[in-house]
């Protein structure tokens, strides 16, 4: 009677090619996830401004998202004007942190009541109020890993001054 199953040598093979089509998937594999970790960076950051704007239009009062490095690791959070120039953390969300690991520039002005950091104010309306219409903001964060790739390395987004906000990958 015959006996019905794998021989050793057999499941050894079996394995040993798994094992050599991980070994050459897996740069393919840590390349996908590093580029999914600084889209999802980035894309948290344009969703936090679209939440701040229309929040304001929501709720009509202005909002902000504040950028602070002042840890020296940048974090944003939405804040709302309750009186003239006295901001105050919205309660119920939660700050949010930029990895390390990536260069971010924050090109938003300094907030006027002298925080630290740097803001991205909405007006009721959703617009950035008292802005030159044709100014445009933004935050910009790079990977060098990617870039030393030769790939896409650098994830802007982008707040216009008449509230429309974008996003996009670049060089």
């Amino acid at each position: 009677m015959r006996e019905r199953g794998f021989t050793l040598i057999e499941s050894l093979t079996v394995v040993a090619v798994i094992g050599i089509l991980v070994l050459f998937s897996y740069p393919g594999i840590q390349n996908a996830i590093i580029v999914r970790n600084l889209e999802n960076e980035a894309k948290n950051v344009l969703t936090t401004l679209q939440q701040a704007k229309f929040q304001a239009a929501r709720v009509k009062l202005n909002h902000r998202v504040r950028f602070d490095d002042s840890s020296g690791r940048w974090v944003y959070f939405i804040e709302q004007e309750l009186t003239d120039s006295t901001w105050h953390e919205v309660p119920g969300l939660l700050r949010k942190s930029i990895r390390s690991r990536y260069t971010v520039t924050v090109n938003f002005p300094l907030p006027e009541d002298g925080a630290a950091g740097k803001a991205a104010v909405f007006s009721p309306f959703g617009q950035v109020p008292d802005y030159d219409p044709n100014l445009l903001f933004n935050v910009s964060l790079h990977d060098a890993n990617l870039a030393n790739k030769g790939q896409p390395a650098t994830r802007n987004v982008y707040v216009y001054a008449g509230g429309s906000i974008r996003y996009e990958k670049a060089n």
